[in-house]
């Protein structure tokens, strides 16, 4: 069964959808004993700002303004290799770009649906497609660590 736990293709409250996001992030970092420093944590309220891909060199633009003076580079790729560790963004390999993950902390497969036209992604769950891979690499004897699965398509909003 896939199921859409996202929000990206249709209308929704950003604003609580963002705030919710943040104060994820700041329990799951507590829990687990790390820090979500004050970059670290602007650098996902960035990512957070729409539910489209954002890369790192956007982010350092948005960064610097916010401010008021150049961040360097290696600063937002720490940011970004921390908040990863955590499970709190996505890497979207084809377009070397982050997207937040709605549900940090659960277990869920990486399946994004990318909309040609917008740029908007959504994050879903199919635990079929994860049953599909685990048991296409048992039987190659392939021990699978992580797996990510993007859909290009239309959303509904373009189609």
């Amino acid at each position: 069964m896939i199921t859409n736990t996202t929000v990206a293709h249709r209308e929704h409250d950003h604003g609580r959808c963002l705030n919710a996001a943040l104060t994820q992030a700041q329990t799951l970092c507590k829990a687990q004993g790390a820090r979500l420093t004050t970059t670290r944590e602007a650098v996902l309220r960035l990512i957070w700002q729409s539910h489209k891909p954002v890369g790192a060199y956007h982010i350092i633009e948005q960064l610097s303004a916010e401010q008021g003076k150049q961040i360097m580079p290696p600063t937002v790729y720490r940011a970004l290799d921390f908040l990863l560790t955590q499970g709190l963004i996505h890497r979207i390999a084809s377009l070397n770009a982050f997207v937040g993950c709605p549900f940090p902390g659960a277990d869920h497969s990486d399946l994004f649906m990318l909309c040609k036209a917008c740029g908007s992604v959504a994050e879903c769950s199919a635990d079929n497609i994860d049953q599909a891979i685990a048991s296409t690499a048992a039987k190659s004897g392939f021990m699978v660590e992580t797996h990510a699965l993007e859909i290009i398509g239309l959303c509904p909003q373009c189609q």
